[in-house]
């Protein structure tokens, strides 16, 4: 027969512990309540409103109709444009891309050592990122004017404008997002770098490794978090431009410079007025970029692993 001791009551220092246990854990929760509140109050409630909308009949200026499922996703990818814009976005997305994270990385391993100069060029390649995108789309408007800017007796001569083609109004566009952001994506880039602990690379020089060795065995394999992170950032902050070819194109020529998120701008407040088919819009641009973004951090975790 086995005899069980009685149990003994918590002792006071026991329950002291407990009671701050407890007031530490409020005081957590009364921490963490004003970024709750933010976060649901303007992305929360904004998201699940744009999902409403996009499962309703709702016009500009007489709000909700009743639901009509799923007639808002058909006029969207039925829209005129739907496809077009979505070539062009992936097509700049993928331009984009590409130049900031090689641009970027290339930045950060010409500053990587500290210095007198490399302080100053880390200040200059930066400088642009403390512009607002609208105000250097607006610099680059002017730059690019056949009437108003100082280039304009060469675009003259030439009988070149650059923003005169959709093949010329992408490149443009990309050269300004590019001077905008290069030094966004070398300081991201750079912090990676730096987190490279110095003896891997002391490591592969005794082993006799060459530079280029050292940059794709040691350097990239190492950096993939960082690459991971920019590539996401950059992928999103692509699809999903806007200010710079509003301000740049406002879609021209031909039509040929409309992405996604200028569409939906399109559908909601010029011409057809209906935030339903924006929103569905909207619901289907998300949708893309969850998946995506999910597939590149698939993808560097695999190589990771």
């Amino acid at each position: 027969m086995t005899v069980t001791a009685p149990s003994r009551p918590p002792s006071a220092a026991m329950r002291g512990h407990a009671r701050r246990r407890g007031r530490r854990g409020l005081l957590g929760w009364l921490y963490a309540t004003p970024t709750a509140v933010f976060v649901g109050a303007l992305f929360v409630v904004p998201l699940l409103l744009v999902v409403k909308m996009s499962l309703s009949r709702w016009p500009l200026l007489t709000g909700d109709q009743g639901i009509n499922v799923p007639d808002n996703f058909t006029k969207a990818v039925d829209h005129r444009f739907f496809t077009d814009s979505v070539v062009f976005t992936v097509k700049y997305t993928v331009l984009a891309t590409v130049l900031l994270l090689a641009l970027g990385l290339g930045l950060a391993l010409l500053v990587q050592e500290s210095s007198r100069w490399n302080s100053l060029l880390r200040a200059s390649f930066l400088i642009p990122s403390a512009l607002g995108l609208a105000s250097a789309s607006l610099l680059f408007y002017v730059l690019y004017s056949p009437y108003a800017s100082p280039l304009a007796p060469v675009m003259e001569s030439l009988g070149f404008t650059f923003l005169g083609s959709p093949t010329a109004a992408l490149l443009s566009t990309t050269f300004l997002i590019v001077w905008r952001y290069a030094g966004f994506y070398m300081v991201l880039m750079l912090v990676g770098l730096q987190g490279i602990p110095a003896d891997v690379y002391e490591a592969a020089r005794s082993d006799g490794a060459s530079r280029w060795q050292t940059f794709t065995k040691v350097t990239l394999p190492l950096l993939r978090p960082t690459l991971a992170l920019t590539t996401v950032l950059c992928v999103t902050g692509s699809l999903l431009a806007f200010e710079q070819f509003y301000i740049l194109t406002k879609g021209g020529p031909d039509n040929s410079t409309i992405t996604v998120v200028q569409l939906i701008y399109m559908v909601a407040f010029q011409g057809q007025n209906d935030l339903g088919v924006a929103a569905a819009l909207s619901v289907i641009v998300l949708l893309a970029l969850i998946v995506m973004n999910a597939l590149q951090l698939r993808a560097f975790r695999t190589e990771e692993r």
